[in-house]
């Protein structure tokens, strides 16, 4: 195959891949419908789609030679042709296979060559007789293996003769589209770098601002000059001295000249201005709109991992999404991904309660948990997890914060609900009374945050106890360019965005007040903590030198400029020099050797060529809090160096036993094995551990009578047990809880960085 060949190929393969994908993405949607719908016409209607979008998947995988494709559709299809003519009733079997194959589908599709598809044909071959299990007079079909071979040579001069596959790309199109718009497809690599431009241009309408504000300053300079000189000409002089008066008339004849000419430049350049203003507004807007995705794209595998997670859960859950047709920047949409699938799997794991217990509560026996999207002012979106689980507890995040060292007594007596409740977003922290592959490590709602800031967010939370909870994340719909209030300390200058900027006030000196050694001020009925932003960025005092320039009305020395900020629901004063302007300001990162630097989130570069800081506000609200001495809920961590901690392996496996060991050991503890649980035992009796390491499956004593007659004993019982087990159902799970054991790993989902981090979290 030469490299023509070669690339075409590529090319009509990967046109392929779009197309199918799309024919699954449909599929997807569907099937979620499917279990939802009760009348039958609904249901033939939603039937319908699905045998149509399995007959267009087969006619194009058919058209490229993707023939392991078309073996699966092929049955597929005939079974949903007889739902279709109701030869066949629906069951929740045929809805478990229709899963299935949707994600061996999406799998085939992204795989290529011989290689690859041999490691799938045993899958294939069986899944296709699963599928033709529920088709009449099919039950005994067997695939070949020709039904599976990828496209050769031979076949790529049929496929250079592709119209087939471009109707199916049109077909796709004016399904997916509304009737009369028209779509290209273009890769999304080369939009980033048109977007970048488009950004870029940004800057020189900047600088078309500070240029003609230049050149302003200039005809005011030359106008007085030019009254200079006239005053000069019509004073009294000596005699003789004619010939300075006709001096000062031809400079001032030269003035008016320049006068005139810099006058038509700054109209010239004020009107080109406004134009490569407008230009720059609708080609950014333009650009950034290419990059807008439906909120669908993102969401359309959510009711899929709802079902299956609600399944193995043994929980009965109606999961609906709202606001799917939002459109949202596509790189805001990548970030949100991981954080909404947390909160979901939060609110399934921790929050929806087992049919049992919700019949217990009084409450309908299928939880519910809702995700919703809805669009803001000030273009910004806010995205909504709702479940009407339990609720989160105040008490047990208090005793987590307490047992994970992040909180004394002391402390935590002085704090209110909302504070604590806060502690939840903590890396280290869970309510979880054990540690499994689906939550209790921690870590979730912490990253959660820290993506959310990062994307200039905010993150709230509302719980009521045996009611349900409800997380809400605001952010912009786009990224690049926002608006900014610029704000002056002295020499330095800082950028606030304007969204989180709730009011500029002036004060006098004396409307300060003092509560509990903590200056405070009113604003309207609420009494706000007054706050030095220099204090807050840790500027010290020698540095922070007003200047007394600005460009704001003077305040006279008796008046305090305050900047008003509001952030998830909190709000703080914060002093300042002076409060320049706003104007709109593109944020440029810092760079990987500044990856993250406290209270900064970028910078931005004035028409002036000054590269000003663009201020975290998330990060500046925890140090404000600090500085004014309010209750602080988020700690900073530090790195905790592992000590020379004695573990306990229980394995009766002696490959597992030394892998374990080889693993810990590497990590800096001190190891000790035991061939079985009694042995487990009676080492643990005769030794010191931190902590045990447990399989479950063992001769003589299994890892559950083992944690039992530790937790048991009155020496052993504080020792931390993790089990890690091949035994991975729902029953082994809820075991290993009622014994007492504090993580439960499974096996299939073993990886050293999990166990390393799970040992570290419990001692």
């Amino acid at each position: 195959m030469d490299n023509k060949d070669r690339e075409f190929l590529q090319r009509i393969q990967a046109t392929f891949r779009i197309e199918a994908e799309e024919h699954l993405k449909a599929f997807s949607v569907q099937m979620n419908e499917l279990e939802k719908v009760g009348t039958p016409e609904r249901r033939a209607g939603v039937i319908e789609i699905m045998f149509r979008e399995v007959h267009s998947l087969k006619g194009a995988a058919r058209s490229v030679g993707r023939k392991e494709i078309e073996s699966v559709c092929q049955p597929l299809e005939s079974l949903f042709s007889l739902l279709k003519r109701q030869k066949l009733e629906l069951t929740p079997a045929m809805t478990n296979i229709f899963y299935t194959a949707s994600d061996f589908l999406l799998k085939l599709i992204s795989k290529e060559g011989e290689g690859q598809l041999q490691v799938e044909r045993p899958h294939l071959k069986s899944l296709v007789q699963q599928i033709e299990m529920f088709v009449p007079g099919n039950q005994n079909a067997v695939i070949s293996d020709e039904q599976i071979k990828p496209v050769t040579l031979n076949q790529v001069e049929e496929l250079r003769d592709h119209s087939t596959v471009m109707i199916h790309v049109e077909d796709v199109i004016k399904n997916t589209r509304p009737s009369g718009s028209e779509a290209v497809r273009i890769p999304i690599s080369k939009l980033n770098p048109l977007l970048l431009q488009a950004e870029e241009f940004l800057q020189s309408k900047i600088a078309f601002h500070q240029l003609a504000k230049e050149v302003k300053v200039i005809l005011e300079e030359i106008s007085d000059w030019k009254s200079e000189s006239q005053k000069t000409k019509g004073r009294k002089v000596m005699p003789g001295v004619g010939q300075w008066n006709d001096l000062l008339a031809g400079n001032e004849l030269r003035l008016s000249n320049l006068e005139s000419h810099l006058a038509k430049v700054t109209q010239a350049i004020e009107k080109e201005g406004f134009a490569f203003e407008r230009m720059v507004d609708d080609h950014l807007d333009a650009m950034k709109h290419i990059l807008l995705l439906p909120v669908s794209t993102l969401t359309q595998s959510f009711p899929a991992m709802v079902r299956e997670i609600s399944h193995n859960l043994r929980k009965e859950i109606d999961f609906t999404i709202t606001g799917s047709e939002l459109e949202i920047d596509k790189r805001i949409l990548e970030e949100l991904k991981d954080p909404i699938i947390h909160l979901i799997r939060n609110s399934i794991d921790h929050g929806i309660e087992s049919p049992e217990d919700r019949k217990l509560r009084n409450k309908p026996t299928r939880g519910s948990i809702s995700l919703s999207f809805v669009a803001k002012e000030s273009g910004m979106v806010e995205m909504s997890v709702t479940d009407d689980g339990r609720g989160i507890e105040e008490e047990k995040v208090l005793k987590a914060a307490l047992r994970s060292g992040k909180l004394t007594r002391e402390a935590a007596e002085k704090l209110n609900r909302e504070e604590i409740l806060s502690f939840i977003y903590q890396s280290g922290l869970s309510t979880s009374s054990i540690i499994t592959d689906l939550s209790g490590h921690g870590l979730g709602l912490s990253i959660m945050r820290e993506k959310v800031e990062k994307l200039n967010g905010s993150l709230s939370m509302d719980t009521e106890v045996n009611r349900g909870t409800i997380f809400r994340i605001q952010l912009p719909m786009t990224l690049s360019a926002f608006r900014g209030i610029m704000v002056s300390l002295g020499e330095f200058t800082y950028i606030i965005p304007t969204s989180n900027v709730k009011m500029v006030v002036r004060i006098l000196e004396d409307e300060i007040n003092t509560v509990e050694n903590h200056e405070t001020i009113r604003i309207g009925n609420d009494i706000l903590p007054l706050v030095s932003l220099a204090d807050a960025l840790g500027i010290p005092e020698k540095w922070n030198i007003n200047s007394g320039e600005g460009s704001g009305e003077p305040a006279g020395p008796e008046y305090l400029r305050i900047v008003v900020l509001a952030y998830a629901e909190k709000r703080l004063a914060f002093r300042v020099d002076d409060v320049l302007e706003e104007q709109q300001v593109l944020v440029k990162g810092l760079g990987k050797m500044l990856n993250r630097v406290r209270n900064i989130s970028g910078a931005s570069i004035l028409g002036s060529g000054k590269i000003v800081p663009v201020l975290n506000i998330a990060d500046l609200m925890e140090s404000g809090s600090l500085v004014s001495g309010i209750k602080k809920a988020r700690v900073d961590e530090e790195p905790v160096m592992i000590k020379a901690r004695k573990i306990l392996i229980a394995e009766d496996s002696i490959t597992s036993r030394t892998l374990l060991k080889s693993i810990l050991e590497s990590a800096g503890y001190q190891v000790t094995t035991a061939v079985d649980g009694l042995d487990a035992f009676t080492k643990a009796r005769s030794q010191d551990f931190d902590l045990l390491v447990s399989d479950v499956d063992m001769p003589r004593m299994n890892g559950f009578e083992l944690t039992t007659k530790m937790k048991n004993d009155n020496k052993l019982n504080e020792i931390p047990v993790i089990l890690v087990t091949a035994l991975e159902s729902r029953e082994d799970r809820e075991k290993g809880i009622e014994v007492g054991a504090d993580a439960y790993i499974v096996k299939s989902s073993f990886d050293q960085g999990n166990l390393l981090e799970v040992i570290k979290k419990l001692i």
